[in-house]
C-alpha cells in the first residue's frame, strides 16, 4: 500500500524576538515589538492590521530588504543578520519574488523586458527570453509582451509584475497590498492567478493586506496592531 503524499512543511522563514525602532526628533519610535513567527514551506500567510501597524516594515524585514534593530530572522536557512548587503541581494534575486501595490515596472522597458530583468540579475541564468515568454503566458499576457507599462491597464501591469516575480520560481513570494490599486474584479483575477502560481511552483506566499477576503484565503494569519502581534 502506497502512503498518501504529504506536503513538505519544512520551515522556510523564522523570526524571533524581532523589534524595529527609529530615532525621530530625538525620540525613539518603536515600529515593531517582539515579533516571532515560523512559516512552513508551501504555506500561504497573511499579515493584516490597520494602516501604520507595521505590516510593510515587517514584510520588508522578513524578505531581507531591511534588518531588525534587535532579534533575528532566518530566511531559507540563512541568518539574514549575518549576511552582508551583497549576500542578502543575491539571496533575494535568486530565491525570493516580490509583488508590490505600485507594480514597480521600469517604464522604458517592454513587458517582456521587465520580466526578463529578474533573470538577468541572477548569475548563470539561461534561456532568459524563453523563460520570460513562458512566464508572461502563465498570466495570460503573451500577446502584450512588446507593450510598455504606459500601454497597459493597472491589472495588466500587476500581471506583468507577478510574471516577473514568479519567473525565477521563487521559494517565497512576498506581496505587499497586491490588489490595493485595483478594482474588485481585477483584484479577484490577480489573486486567483497568484494563488494558482504559488501552488503550481510549490512556493510559499507571505502577503500584507487590508483585504479580509484575501486574508481568509490564506492558511495562516497574523494580525498586527501598534507594532505587536495580537
Amino acid at each position: 500500500m502506497i502512503a498518501d503524499h504529504e506536503p513538505d512543511r519544512t520551515s522556510v522563514l523564522q523570526a524571533s524576538g524581532v523589534c524595529k525602532s527609529v530615532e525621530l526628533a530625538n525620540r525613539r519610535l518603536d515600529i515593531l515589538q517582539d515579533i516571532s513567527m515560523d512559516i512552513s514551506r508551501g504555506s500561504t500567510v497573511a499579515l493584516t492590521g490597520p494602516s501604520g501597524s507595521g505590516k510593510t516594515t515587517l514584510l520588508g524585514m522578513l524578505a531581507g530588504l531591511d534588518l531588525p534593530s534587535t532579534g533575528s530572522i532566518t530566511l531559507l536557512g540563512e541568518p539574514v543578520g549575518d549576511l552582508d548587503e551583497d549576500a542578502r541581494a543575491a539571496l533575494r534575486n535568486g530565491r525570493v519574488g516580490f509583488v508590490f501595490q505600485s507594480f514597480h515596472l521600469l517604464p522604458n522597458l517592454t513587458a517582456l523586458e521587465n520580466v526578463a530583468l529578474a533573470l538577468e540579475v541572477v548569475p548563470g541564468s539561461r534561456n532568459i527570453r524563453q523563460r520570460a515568454v513562458l512566464s508572461l503566458e502563465s498570466v495570460g499576457l503573451a500577446e502584450r509582451s512588446s507593450h510598455r507599462p504606459s500601454q497597459l491597464s493597472g491589472g495588466e501591469q500587476q500581471r506583468v509584475a507577478l510574471a516577473r516575480a514568479m519567473v525565477i520560481h521563487p521559494a517565497i513570494l512576498f506581496a505587499d497590498e497586491p490588489t490595493g490599486n485595483l478594482d474588485h474584479e481585477t483584484s479577484r483575477q490577480i489573486v486567483d492567478m497568484m494563488f494558482a502560481l504559488v501552488e503550481e511552483r510549490e512556493s510559499t506566499l507571505v502577503l500584507a493586506t487590508h483585504d479580509h477576503h484575501l486574508a481568509e484565503r490564506c492558511d495562516v494569519g497574523y494580525r498586527l496592531e501598534a507594532g505587536r502581534l495580537v
